[in-house]
């Protein structure tokens, strides 16, 4: 029967290869290997019998013949498609997956599941997991008009709406215009084929939501976002979504989704796949509260395992690749490598005006010299500090805590993530936060000692919040968490280089309400050491980032990254002036952004040989090359002059000739050109780097 099954997908897709000639099971040497206990999941779309390489309006299609092949390739090299319930039982150990497996999903619900993929899963005797999108089941069965961009569904009632859709080729009741082509009920599945699927054993279907697959307004400028993350902007109020509103309509979308599966096949879902990959833990966990064991995004990192299925991965096959392709893109995923990075770090300072017209021309300009530099990250400013002493006095988006300059971060970070394709990590201090109510601050301030050791707010530069303090901890990972509801989709956070602690400071830990960041625990000795001070930052940090991944997208690969001063690794013993060091900082963050800036440091030796020394510091400590970003200054504040772009050329350069692979700079001013463009651009562009081995 397995020999007629190959035949049958031969003569299926006009395409024999010699799947019969190696055994099932055997590995080719060189073929990669998915560890034991673990697996891949790769996610299709649409598959058709005309899906033209390269030209094709459709991304996300495969042809019939690549998928048979892929599956050929699958038996002739021992990997082994699995179903959900082999996944789950080898979660709850009644069972071992089999050497390199690997989950087949298609989503959207379209009519080649039935047509074209449901033949040859029964051919090779291949299970798969189906992902339904049951409101547009819904609607094109009852012959309801609905339009479908690829970020946005509609229903749509009259001519006018049609053309307000961007749809006037839309002619037909009950079509889906789904990635440039109309579809109506024949071009999904219903529901007796649902049923002749999940009857056959191979086929498992999850929910795809009931109406989550399109993008909602998600600030004020009219971005459309995903919708099972954002928090919807009402424009004619002027307001968002309560966390209740925003918990209610998930919750409602999933159980409507659950209720037609279970209602039309008799079975409840227990998958759910998010439209876009766009999931974070707080929707996953209502989710779960709704019967949903299994959660997919997108992106992975690492195969997944069994060990928690809760929050899974998927790889996205595109452009209709060949078995080839596919391996290589597993490869990838399986052997990671560290990413060059690059970096531009940016004050939205600079974009914002009071004129709205004026906020489009300025980021227009960002826009286009982001995308020009060819960088890999934007560390975007999300607070605001016009005077420009370090201190927030007021945000960029949405908050409890402290006025809202205006609500742009949201918009600039969308814009620049979909136009510039680049990370954007958000810059935020970590302390230094002006409170509206000026004495409640004086209360929760970091302290030193007067003359007769009486604690004092600290004189020191930077108005700070003390890290031991539980109230300063609750209204920063506020702040955070405010932050990430409000742009969910970001890539990272960059920590401000506000979080020191000076030798002095902070007497605010012998207070009787202090406590040990994150832990609650009192602080029996207040006497801290250098390196207490350096933990205690480094928990109050980690902490404010826990609430704020709460919402992030899974689906994304969010760092944790943080200024630290070039002084603590040119001489160690400086920690006791910072409560910062290298060595913790490379095993707690992602990314360290050290502010490698010879005229903000001080010193005497001329800058290359400067940023030379340091870059050896850096090499001598284990894993620091790899995470550390040398951040350089592109203006000396010295006498309020940029420095000249063949310089910041040079010493980049000669970074890079040293090792160094992992650039950035600051400040930007994109307005007038500065630092100029071209030599900037030669030397961080992702263009421009040599080999190193490891680096992609």
């Amino acid at each position: 029967m397995r020999g007629l099954g190959l035949l049958l997908a031969c003569l299926l897709t006009l395409v024999c290869t010699a799947a019969a000639a190696t055994p099932a099971g055997q590995i080719d040497g060189d073929s990669v290997h998915i560890p034991t206990g673990r697996f891949i999941t790769l996610t299709f779309h649409d598959v058709r019998d005309d899906v033209e390489p390269e030209i094709d309006q459709d991304p996300y299609a495969i042809s019939t013949e690549r998928l048979a092949q892929l599956f050929d390739w699958f038996h002739s090299h021992g990997w082994h498609p699995v179903s959900l319930d082999q996944i789950e039982a080898a979660r709850y150990g009644r069972a071992e997956l089999p050497a390199n497996a690997v989950l087949l999903s298609f989503d959207d619900g379209l009519e080649s599941i039935y047509t074209k993929v449901f033949p040859l899963l029964k051919a090779f005797d291949y299970p798969a997991l189906f992902a339904l999108e049951t409101g547009w089941l819904q609607r094109v069965g009852s012959g309801e008009r609905v339009t479908y961009t690829g970020d946005q569904v509609q229903p749509v009632q009259n001519a006018d709406e049609v053309a307000a859709a961007k749809s006037p080729n839309l002619q037909t009741s009950g079509e889906v215009l789904y990635n440039g082509s109309e579809r109506g009920s024949e071009g999904f599945v219903n529901w007796a084929q649902v049923r002749e699927m999940q009857a056959s054993g191979l086929a498992s279907f999850a929910s795809h939501s009931h109406n989550l697959h399109h993008g909602i307004l998600a600030n004020p400028q009219g971005n459309l976002e995903p919708a099972a993350l954002t928090r919807r902007y009402d424009a004619d109020t002027g307001r968002y979504e309560t966390d209740d509103q925003f918990s209610r309509r998930i919750r409602d979308d999933l159980q409507r989704s659950i209720d037609e599966i279970e209602r039309h096949t008799g079975v409840r879902p227990h998958a759910m796949v998010w439209p876009y990959g766009a999931m974070s833990d707080e929707v996953v966990e209502i989710a779960e509260s709704l019967g949903f064991s299994l959660s997919f995004g997108l992106g992975d990192s690492q195969a997944s395992s069994t060990d928690d299925i809760s929050r899974l991965g998927r790889l996205l096959v595109m452009n209709n690749p060949e078995p080839a392709d596919v391996e290589s893109q597993i490869e990838q995923t399986l052997r990671t490598r560290p990413q060059v990075k690059r970096a531009v770090q940016v004050d939205l300072d600079y974009v914002y005006d009071t004129d709205p017209d004026q906020v489009n021309a300025n980021l227009g300009r960002l826009l286009d010299r982001i995308k020009a530099m060819n960088v890999r990250t934007v560390y975007l400013q999300a607070y605001a500090d016009p005077d420009g002493d370090g201190t927030a006095s007021a945000l960029y988006f949405p908050n409890d805590y402290l006025p809202m300059r205006a609500d742009l971060f949201n918009r600039v970070a969308w814009q620049l993530r979909t136009r510039a394709n680049v990370n954007v990590y958000a810059w935020l201090p970590l302390l230094a936060f002006d409170l509206p109510d000026t004495a409640r601050a004086d209360q929760l301030r970091v302290r030193t000692r007067d003359d007769n050791g009486q604690p004092q707010i600290s004189p020191h530069d930077y108005r700070r919040l003390s890290p031991f303090l539980p109230d300063s901890q609750e209204i920063v990972s506020g702040i955070y968490s405010d932050l990430a509801k409000s742009t969910s989709a970001i890539e990272g956070v960059l920590i401000h280089d506000d979080a020191y602690l000076a030798a002095d400071e902070d007497a605010t830990a012998c207070l009787t309400a202090a406590r040990w960041p994150g832990t609650g625990a009192p602080i029996e000795n207040c006497d801290l050491g250098p390196r207490d001070k350096t933990l205690a930052l480094i928990n109050f940090g980690k902490t404010a980032i826990a609430t704020m991944r709460r919402h992030i997208n899974l689906s994304n690969d969010f760092h944790a990254a943080r200024n630290l001063y070039a002084r603590v690794v040119l001489d160690p013993s400086a920690e006791a002036r910072f409560a910062q060091a290298l060595g913790p900082f490379v095993a707690n963050y992602d990314d360290v952004a050290l502010m490698a800036m010879p005229y903000l440091d001080g010193t005497e030796m001329a800058p290359m040989p400067w940023l030379t020394q340091l870059a050896d510091r850096v090499k001598a400590t284990p894993g620091a090359l790899d995470k550390t970003v040398f951040e350089l200054q592109a203006r000396d504040w010295r006498d309020d002059r940029w420095i000249d772009g063949d310089t910041l050329r040079g010493w980049m350069q000669g970074l890079v000739r040293q090792g160094v692979l992992n650039l950035a700079y600051y400040p930007d001013d994109f307005i007038n050109n500065q630092p100029e463009f071209k030599p900037t651009y030669i030397g961080i562009s992702l263009n421009e780097f040599p080999h190193r081995e490891g680096a992609p």
